[in-house]
């Protein structure tokens, strides 16, 4: 499949709004749809720690259009949602640990905030097309993998519970509404535009980090619990693909790796790519164990059966890339 092609056609000249648009997912998404032609609007809070970077968007920086504001603005989201074709929402409150101590900012920025959205498209823009970034922390600890988008949810934490509770609000204005809206359950994401100040997100991003800086990267248990780690390029032709595949609209998709691979070789595979770094073995801590799902990996039999998108960097690969990008931009980001 010729992405390339396809997406220049479907996306020039139409007009995007990304909510969360300077962070790691959003900036990713802006560089591509501004490269296919599209007018990309970019909306972002910049709460501290969360991940939202000017720099992420330095080659589009003329092109694109920046509004700060929140999600929560009613009367921003209003405004901004007007004329758009498409409505990329990847703002959220994404740190689990910051959840355990004090669940509020989830209720507020993951639910309300996108309550607010939502209605904002009911009575400004009910034909635009939203496709939401949510989290394979959806399903919390499941007996069967990989996980299927039929297997029930059982959240473990309010992270996640909010996560899914937008998910859910997104589809009742699906059915309520006729909202156009496609669902997304993204899986371990890394890669170049990834904040990599603090570990509280991002696990392969934040061993790149220390591999970086020659510093121990510390293995949790014996590091054989798996993930599918998936490379952000591979990521944003999955979301592209859901967003111009009419029969995506209302349904719920994995965006994950199909080669599930576990801790232990994340590290080693950053050290031979690094040249630097060294592992180290450490106990889980109770805020982590309380958090941590087990072995964990989706199945994307039905995103390829819709779209046919797959996968296509190895964890090498997309390894590689990431330490080029942060060695050659460390100062933006360390």
């Amino acid at each position: 499949m010729n992405t390339d092609i396809l997406f220049r056609e479907a996306f020039r000249g139409r007009r995007v709004l990304i909510l969360g648009g300077l962070g790691f997912l959003g900036s990713s998404l802006a560089l591509r749809l501004v490269d296919c032609g599209a007018t990309v609007t970019l909306a972002d809070a910049m709460i501290e720690e969360y991940g939202g970077n000017l720099r992420n968007i330095a080659p589009v920086r003329d092109a694109a259009v920046i509004n700060f504001c929140d999600i929560r603005d009613a009367a921003a989201m209003d405004w901004l949602v007007r004329e758009k074709d498409y409505v990329f929402h990847s703002a959220a409150q994404v740190c689990h640990l910051k959840s355990l101590s004090d669940p509020f900012p989830d209720i507020d920025i993951n639910i309300k905030g996108t309550a607010v959205v939502m209605e904002a498209l009911r009575r400004f823009n009910p034909t635009a097309k939203v496709i939401k970034l949510g989290s394979r922390g959806q399903y919390g600890s499941v007996l069967q993998l990989p996980a299927g988008e039929e297997t029930k949810p059982e959240p473990k934490g309010i992270y996640e519970i909010s996560l899914l509770a937008a998910e859910h609000i997104m589809r009742s204005y699906h059915r309520n509404h006729g909202i156009r809206c496609v669902l997304s359950r993204l899986t371990n994401i890394y890669g170049p535009r990834a904040q990599m100040r603090h570990n509280r997100f991002g696990v392969a991003n934040w061993f790149m980090r220390l591999a970086i800086d020659g510093d121990l990267i510390p293995i949790f248990g014996d590091g054989r619990i798996k993930r599918d780690f998936l490379y952000i390029d591979d990521c944003v032709d999955a979301l592209l693909l859901l967003a111009v595949t009419p029969e995506a609209e209302g349904e719920v998709f994995n965006i994950g790796h199909d080669a599930p691979s576990d801790f232990l070789t994340l590290a080693e595979t950053i050290v031979a790519q690094a040249g630097s770094g060294e592992l180290t073995f450490t106990p889980f801590s109770p805020e982590r164990k309380a958090q941590e799902p087990g072995d964990f990996y989706t199945d994307i039999s039905k995103i390829n059966r819709v779209t046919g998108w797959r996968p296509s960097t190895a964890l090498a690969g997309g390894v590689a890339e990431t330490i080029a990008y942060y060695r050659e931009n460390r100062e933006y980001y360390w």
